[in-house]
């Protein structure tokens, strides 16, 4: 009986560990029909996440309507502000004050994900990049993606910056529709700007048989996105991955997915169109990967194919912020100087508690030594009160 119930036990055990491992990998997808916006499939399609550089697409969607209305052309010179110059990885390393035309803008963004063209896009629409950001938001509003807000043309880590699956295909779906000139533009493998034959970086683009391309994203926070659309045999589907765990995954369960909805495995979706999928509950987006930091220094990359940078986010979740102070004022290490901080970097633990041993015994020993000192001197009252008893004598 014994022997049962410990075999019980370890069977339990290792069933709570693959629930936790699977909770761990958990993503957010969904996929429509473009021809009416029915939803084919959907895993957590309303819950919040971080966007990371599909971001970008509702920058670009900002620019094809400035295009479309007449406020701006293809080729409209735009010239770089030391802001854009200053923009991390994925960039076209463009110098404060070089110019670039709108549609190498766009071609840029698309291909090479490059932050430096984005803010120079939002910064000629907007004024600048914030209240660019704010005409992003109010835009999406008014396409339908209500659990969506942007806080820069780039999708650079900004806690406060999220969106959910659902809205993301609205934008895609609405780039297609609104405007068929410019649409095809995702679909570009590369182009040239000033010499230099640049490549893009989608693979679903390169690889799916009827791939019309969109967008790939990637942050710490965010994990690795993709936004693509397809088109076999007069089916037009659009896809959207969010939380990949590599780069590898989102493009496979991405290739999945549309398999499945060319296959007709999912059904033709009528019961259910995309309009008609309530808003999401209240809730954070997840932090994905375990990479980065979650009090605003984040390890980030916009191309979203494994070049990790660092950002600052200038503003940090206040929990986060929190926990990180307990954690820091609990481990003392904050009073150990700036050699034995060096000290604990270099990997070891025993020298790192040593100098931090040290510190403590030499804090103690300083206060022991003060607090002597100020016992055996005597307040200058009591001192006067005893010379004029001596000369009363």
């Amino acid at each position: 009986m014994r022997k049962v119930k410990s075999f019980i036990i370890v069977l339990l055990t290792f069933g709570a560990l693959l629930t936790a491992g699977t909770a761990d990998a958990r993503y957010a997808a969904i996929l429509i029909d473009a021809e009416n916006g029915n939803v084919l499939h959907e895993i957590d399609a309303t819950h919040p996440w971080y966007p990371a550089s599909l971001t970008k697409v509702m920058t670009l969607y900002m620019a094809f309507e400035a295009l479309a209305q007449g406020r701006i052309g293809l080729h409209d010179g735009m010239s770089a502000s030391y802001h854009a110059s200053r923009q991390p990885q994925s960039k076209l390393g463009l110098r404060a004050g070089e110019t670039l035309t709108v549609e190498e803008a766009i071609l840029a963004v698309i291909t090479r994900s490059a932050n430096d063209a984005a803010v120079v896009l939002g910064e000629h629409l907007g004024g600048t990049e914030e209240a660019f950001a704010g005409q992003m938001t109010a835009k999406a509003r008014q396409l339908g993606m209500y659990n969506t807000r942007f806080m820069n043309a780039t999708g650079l880590p900004n806690n406060l910056q999220v969106t959910t699956s659902r809205d993301l295909a609205i934008l895609a779906w609405k780039i297609m529709k609104n405007f068929p000139n410019y649409y095809p533009y995702f679909a570009s493998h590369g182009f040239s700007f000033k010499g230099r034959e640049l490549r893009g970086i989608n693979k679903f683009t390169a690889r799916y048989p009827g791939a019309e391309g969109m967008k790939t994203g990637f942050t710490c926070g965010s994990g690795f996105n993709l936004m693509s659309s397809a088109l076999q045999n007069g089916k037009r589907l659009i896809g959207i991955i969010l939380g990949g765990s590599t780069s590898a995954e989102r493009y496979q369960l991405m290739m999945n997915m549309m398999d499945a909805g060319f296959s007709n495995r999912y059904g033709d979706g009528s019961y259910r169109n995309i309009d008609m999928m309530t808003a999401s509950a209240a809730g954070e987006p997840p932090y994905q990967l375990d990479c980065g930091n979650h009090h605003g220094i984040q390890v980030a990359s916009a191309a979203g194919d494994g070049n990790y940078h660092r950002v600052v986010n200038s503003r940090p979740a206040a929990k986060h912020y929190r926990a990180h102070k307990r954690l820091r004022a609990a481990s003392g290490y904050h009073r150990l100087t700036a050699a034995q901080k060096a000290a604990a970097k270099r990997g070891s633990p025993s020298r790192a508690k040593a100098a931090q041993s040290k510190r403590g015994s030499v804090t103690r020993t300083a206060q022991k030594t003060a607090a002597a000192k100020k016992k055996a001197v005597k307040p200058a009252a009591s001192r006067k009160t005893v010379k004029k008893t001596k000369k009363s004598k």
